[in-house]
């Protein structure tokens, strides 16, 4: 153990120079967020700091195992009872836009000919909840550093097309704005990152002096997505034990995502808790810290990335990260049309 923590501990320590900085500008600059801020600054770094000897090992542990750790404590803000009792309003529409945003990157992958592991992780964090997403399935399908960060860095884009846009398009298209019921559901269905529901749904709240109502409805939504971290992590584990043909045969006890395992202990647990009359900002410091570990985790992503090659390469991630986008904006609008909640 000690020989371990000799190991990593300088590359630690390093991610967290970068990170310290980056969850503060995320704070100050909430649409663009924290993690964004830290893969950024990472990147730059790393084009001028080429040889990091013993800082290596400890860069490497920072972005898988500390990613890990911050998947888990995220758990500590899912209320289970609360996310039911919104979600299942929702969960048409939460259903359809994760499939048809999975299915958009499935086939348009193939088409352009983006790279399996960038394209199921843009499918992943347009559809489910951004960063988090990918944090989640990342370890889970075996993807390096420069497939996360391009990944990431998609996401973001449209994150900030979305928190910019959506509200002027909400009252293009008419909706209600006497309650934040209907365009708090587009936001929570149709912007993918957390920070950028945020942004967006506080927007609408701050046009018609709605106070939070929009901003609630938007969260509360965006939790239950977050849900289907759970189901698609196992599927996408159970598939990556079955491929192979000439390939080494993948251990499911090596791949297994046994950190979704304590993700959902810990959901269940803040639910119990949370039952019996313990208030939730007793969890807040879990969620705050969740957050930094995933802005620590990004820093290190960004050190091993190398920018150039990302610039390089960046089209047809971008382009098929605009597929999901638009796909998932258009079910989402039809979903409510139908469902009578716009």
């Amino acid at each position: 153990m000690s020989n371990h923590i000799a190991s990593i501990w300088k590359g630690l320590a390093f991610c967290l120079i970068i990170a310290v900085p980056s969850f503060f500008l995320g704070k100050l600059v909430p649409v663009v967020g924290g993690p964004v801020f830290a893969i950024l600054i990472g990147m730059v770094i790393a084009v001028f700091f080429k040889d990091r000897g013993d800082l290596d090992s400890g860069i490497k542990f920072t972005s898988k195992k500390v990613l890990q750790w911050a998947v888990v404590l995220l758990g500590f803000g899912m209320d289970l009872s609360v996310v039911a009792e919104t979600g299942l309003q929702s969960l048409p529409i939460i259903l359809s836009t994760i499939s048809v945003s999975l299915l958009a990157a499935f086939l348009l992958s193939r088409i352009i000919g983006v790279k399996k592991n960038t394209s199921v992780l843009i499918g992943v964090g347009s559809s489910i909840c951004g960063g988090s997403a990918i944090a989640a399935t990342s370890p889970v399908i075996g993807a390096d550093d420069e497939e996360v960060a391009q990944s990431i860095s998609v996401i973001f884009f449209f994150n900030v097309l979305a928190a910019l846009l959506f509200p002027a398009l909400g009252t293009l298209i008419g909706f209600d704005t006497s309650s934040g019921t209907a365009f708090g559901i587009f936001a929570g269905t149709a912007v993918n990152d957390t920070s950028s529901v945020t942004a967006c749904a506080s927007t609408w709240d701050s046009m018609w002096g709605l106070g939070t109502a929009t901003l609630d409805k938007a969260v509360t939504v965006k939790l239950t997505r977050t849900l289907a971290i759970i189901p698609i992590t196992l599927v996408l584990a159970f598939i990556r034990t079955r491929s192979g043909g000439n390939e080494e045969k993948v251990s499911i006890r090596k791949i297994f995502p046994f950190f979704i395992i304590y993700f959902v202990i810990a959901s269940l647990l803040t639910t119990i808790l949370t039952a019996c009359g313990v208030p939730g900002n007793v969890f807040l410091p879990f969620k705050e810290l969740s957050k930094f570990m995933i802005i620590l985790a990004m820093a290190a992503i960004g050190l091993n990335t190398d920018i150039v090659k990302l610039v390089r390469t960046g089209g047809k991630p971008l382009l098929l990260g605009a597929s999901c986008w638009i796909a998932i904006t258009v079910v989402s609008l039809l979903m409510q049309h139908l469902l009578g909640l716009v």
